[in-house]
């Protein structure tokens, strides 16, 4: 799932983010940086560029996202790590970032009651998470095509979980619940290119959890040969370009 994640999805849908997120960052000025669900470490390289000066400590939950995390980005600190009991003491880190991790956490209260420990007395949060499914051009065409692939039986992963989290007042909750203040909400569209669409759909069938509804089945490649020539009808041929939009949350302790 690492390389699949890395090789189709990061290009396309998270390192313009990540460029976005880094440059927030660095209005900030942080010294000591810790990173949540770095993934492979599109974030980690952008922080890394931004805020030069600064130590940044990346985590992630997947043991094998931390692998293939260092050997991409040796130039941070790598760890295995749980959101919601953080191997770190109180307030350790002057900024904790988050790229398109908070919508995983089974329970994001206490993520956020874990970041707000961790945090510096003037310390910052600032993450981003995805809007509906309808407004991420790539997401929605290959569920539409995945549900013509598999009537009946497709995977709502992406609609539950990745764009599950898309209503700022329910964030705004969850971060208040925790001790914490949002300081500024933002949404953002930007475009995101992918070689193909069956890159496109190489990546969302092997580098996310969708996998395991294929895993087994005899008709699994008949399957991803179907979802990706209907998305590459929806999409075209040759290089696809589609807007992506995400919502950016900034959040400090409440005094």
């Amino acid at each position: 799932m690492p390389d699949a994640y890395e090789r189709h999805l990061v290009p396309v849908f998270f390192r313009p983010f990540a460029t976005d997120l880094a440059n927030r960052a660095a209005t900030l000025r942080p010294r000591r940086i810790l990173e949540l669900a770095a993934g492979t470490g599109a974030l980690t390289s952008a922080l890394l560029t931004s805020v030069p000066a600064a130590s940044v400590v990346a985590t992630d939950l997947n043991e094998a996202m931390v692998t293939a995390g260092s050997a991409r980005e040796p130039r941070a600190q790598w760890q295995q790590a749980d959101a919601q009991e953080l191997p770190f003491e109180d307030g350790e880190f002057d900024l904790v970032l988050c790229q398109f991790g908070v919508m995983f956490f089974p329970d994001k209260p206490a993520a956020y009651a874990e970041v707000r420990r961790v945090m510096a007395p003037q310390g910052s949060f600032l993450f981003n998470s995805w809007g509906p499914l309808a407004s991420h051009g790539f997401a929605a065409a290959f569920q539409a095509a995945l549900e013509q692939s598999m009537p009946g039986t497709a995977p709502s992963f992406l609609t539950d979980v990745p764009h599950g989290y898309s209503d700022p007042a329910a964030v705004t909750a969850d971060l208040e619940a925790a001790g914490l203040t949002p300081a500024m909400t933002e949404e953002v569209t930007l475009k995101g290119t992918a070689e193909s669409a069956a890159s496109v759909a190489t990546g969302l069938l092997a580098g996310t959890p969708v996998s395991a509804a294929l895993q087994g089945r005899e008709d699994a490649q008949a399957i991803q040969a179907t979802v990706t020539q209907k998305l590459t009808e929806r999409l075209g041929t040759g290089p696809v370009t589609a807007p992506m939009t995400a919502t950016v949350y900034l959040a400090q302790p409440r005094v």
